[in-house]
C-alpha cells in the first residue's frame, strides 16, 4: 500500500465538498496493468440496487486529487442513481508510483480501464452500463481510454480546452512554427540533463506548475490537503 494512504486517518479526513443526502462514500484500492497500486472513493446510492446499476468512473483535473473536482462529481452522479469510483491516477494523491508528480498518457489511459475492470466486476454493478468521466486535462484521457475500450458505454470529455493543441503551439497558437516546437525541445532536453544531474545527487526531477512550496501559512485548506497528499 502506497504509504501516505497508510498514514491519513480517513475517519477524520476532509473533502472540498459535503457527501451528498443518501449516498455512501467507501475508500477502495486496485491495481493496474502496471501492477500500481490506485486509491479511490466508491460513491453508492443507499438505494441502490443489489444488481445492475449503472456506473461511472471519475478522474480529473490534471495534477488533482480525488478530495476535490472529481469526488465532487462522483458524489453528484451517485445523488442521480449512479455507483460512481473518483480515483487517484498513478504518481498522485495516494495512489502509488514513482516518481511523484508524473504523468503518462499510456498510463493514465490504463488507470481509467483499471477502474473500469474494478466496476465491471462488483456484483451490484451492471458491466454493459458503465461509462467515464474525465475532468479538464483528464478529458482527453477518457476520450482516449474510449477509443480502445469496448466496455465503455458513455464518454463526458469536461474540458475547457484542447490541452495536446496548447502543448504543441502555445496558447492562442502564439508558438505554431517549426522554430519554436524545436526549440521547445531543445529546452525539454536540456532540462533532461539538469534533472539527470539532480537525481545523481539525490534530488529530484523539477516540477512545472501545481502548488508552490513552501506553502504559504494562510494558503486555503484544499490547498493544504493537496500538499498532505503530495507529501
Amino acid at each position: 500500500m502506497n504509504p501516505t494512504l497508510a498514514k491519513i486517518d480517513r475517519q477524520n479526513e476532509h473533502y472540498t465538498f459535503e457527501l451528498a443526502p443518501g449516498v455512501r462514500r467507501t475508500t477502495v484500492t486496485f491495481r493496474n496493468h502496471f501492477g500500481i497500486e490506485l486509491a479511490g472513493d466508491l460513491y453508492t446510492p443507499e438505494k441502490a440496487a443489489s444488481s445492475g446499476n449503472p456506473a461511472l468512473a471519475v478522474s480529473g483535473p490534471f495534477g488533482a486529487v480525488k478530495e476535490q473536482a472529481s469526488g465532487l462529481y462522483a458524489n453528484q452522479m451517485a445523488s442521480l442513481g449512479y455507483i460512481a469510483l473518483a480515483f487517484d491516477p498513478s504518481y498522485t494523491g495516494e495512489s502509488g508510483g514513482e516518481p511523484r508528480f508524473m504523468n503518462s498518457p499510456d498510463i493514465n489511459t490504463e488507470d481509467f480501464m483499471a477502474a473500469v475492470d474494478y466496476l465491471s466486476t462488483r456484483d451490484n454493478i451492471d458491466p454493459e452500463k458503465i461509462g467515464i468521466i474525465g475532468i479538464c486535462g483528464w478529458g482527453g484521457m477518457a476520450i482516449n481510454t474510449a477509443a480502445i475500450d469496448t466496455r465503455i458505454k458513455a464518454t463526458v470529455a469536461s474540458t475547457m480546452y484542447d490541452m495536446s493543441r496548447v502543448t504543441a503551439n502555445g496558447y492562442f497558437d502564439n508558438a505554431n512554427t517549426p522554430e519554436a516546437r524545436n526549440d521547445l525541445r531543445k529546452t525539454l532536453m536540456a532540462q533532461r540533463i539538469e534533472d539527470f544531474k539532480s537525481m545523481e545527487k539525490g534530488g529530484s526531477y523539477k516540477l512545472g506548475g501545481g502548488v508552490i512550496d513552501p506553502l504559504p501559512q494562510d494558503a486555503p485548506y484544499c490547498k493544504r490537503l493537496l500538499r498532505l497528499l503530495q507529501n
